[in-house]
C-alpha cells in the first residue's frame, strides 16, 4: 500500500463518521506519523508504507474518527508563529486569539520593557508569543490547572523564554504579587448551559473548566476585572478576549472597576473579540 492509498483509507473513515475536514485531517495524521510534513507527503505519493507506520496511522485515525482535536492527537498547535505543545489539560490555541497578540504588540515598542500578566495562561501561548516579539519584557503567567502550568513551563523552555518568565499554579483570587503595566487574559466565558451545544471536538474533548464562565458567562470575566484592578499600575492597559456578545456586559464591569478609555477589537469575522482598556 502506498502513501495515497492510505490516505484515502483515512480519509474515507473520516468522511464516514461525519468529521468535515477529513482529506486535511488524513494528510495531517499521515505527516505525525510518517514524521515528515504534507508538502513532502504530496510529492511522494507512491512511496510504500511500512505495515506499523500504517497500524500507527489507522489508530490516529480511529482517535479521530471520535471527535477527538487533531491538536490532542498530534501534540501541537501553531499560534502565531510558534509550535505549542497541547494536551488535554488546556484549550487548543485559536486563531481569534492572535488578535490578542497582535493588539498587545501594538502596545509595546520594540525596546519596551514591562511587566505584563498573564492570567489564565493555559498552554502559555499568548505570553510567550508577546515575550519571544519583545525581548527587553518579563511575564508572569497564573493557572488553575497543575497540568496547564507544567505544560507552559515546557513551552517556555523549548522556546528559549524560561530567564523572562516565571508560572504559578494558582487561583487568581488567590494571587497577589507586585504591580503589573499591562494584564491579558483569555478568561472561560461560555454560558454554563450552552456548553452541551459545542463541536463535539470542543464538548468532548477541552477541558470544562477552561470553557464554563458559570451561569450567566460572565462569572470569570468579573473575577479578572476585579483582580486585575488591584494588580494593575495606574494608567496599565487590560487586554481581555470576550464572547462576540460579552461587549455591553463587560464594560459596565470595567467601568465598576475604575477601567475606561475602552476599545472594542473586532476580530476577521467582524465579531466583537476583545476590549482594551486603561486604568485611571
Amino acid at each position: 500500500m502506498n502513501y495515497q492509498e492510505i490516505l484515502n483509507q483515512g480519509s474515507k473513515i473520516l468522511k464516514l463518521n461525519d468529521i468535515k475536514s477529513y482529506n486535511l485531517d488524513s494528510e495531517l495524521l499521515l505527516s505525525s506519523t510518517l514524521k515528515i510534513n504534507r508538502p513532502q507527503i504530496l510529492l511522494q505519493l507512491n512511496n510504500k508504507i511500512k505495515n506499523r507506520e500504517k497500524e500507527i496511522f489507522l489508530n490516529l485515525i480511529k482517535r479521530r474518527k471520535r471527535s477527538e482535536p487533531i491538536a490532542y492527537i498530534i501534540g501541537f498547535k501553531e499560534f502565531w508563529k510558534e509550535k505549542f505543545k497541547v494536551n488535554r489539560s488546556v484549550l487548543i490555541p485559536r486563531p481569534e486569539t492572535e488578535i490578542l497578540v497582535e493588539r498587545v504588540l501594538d502596545e509595546l515598542r520594540v525596546n519596551s520593557k514591562k511587566k505584563i500578566l498573564d492570567i489564565g495562561t493555559g498552554s502559555g501561548c499568548i505570553i510567550l508569543s508577546i515575550l519571544k516579539e519583545r525581548k527587553g519584557c518579563h511575564g508572569i503567567g497564573v493557572d488553575i490547572s497543575k497540568n496547564a502550568i507544567k505544560l507552559a513551563k515546557y513551552n517556555a523552555k523549548i522556546q528559549h523564554i524560561k530567564n523572562r518568565i516565571k508560572f504559578f499554579n494558582t487561583d487568581i483570587d488567590n494571587f497577589c504579587s507586585d504591580k503589573y503595566d499591562l494584564i491579558i487574559s483569555n478568561p472561560p466565558y461560555i454560558v454554563r448551559n450552552t456548553i452541551n451545544g459545542l463541536d463535539k471536538d470542543v464538548r468532548d474533548h477541552e477541558p470544562r473548566i477552561a470553557l464554563d464562565g458559570g451561569l450567566d458567562g460572565y462569572t470569570k470575566i468579573k473575577l479578572v476585572i476585579k483582580k486585575s484592578s488591584n494588580l494593575i499600575k495606574k494608567n496599565g492597559k487590560l487586554f481581555l478576549e470576550i464572547g462576540f456578545d460579552q461587549a455591553k456586559e463587560t464594560l459596565k464591569i470595567l467601568n465598576m472597576y475604575g477601567f475606561y478609555n475602552n476599545k472594542i477589537v473586532k476580530d476577521l469575522a467582524k465579531k466583537n473579540r476583545c476590549i482594551i482598556s486603561t486604568k485611571i
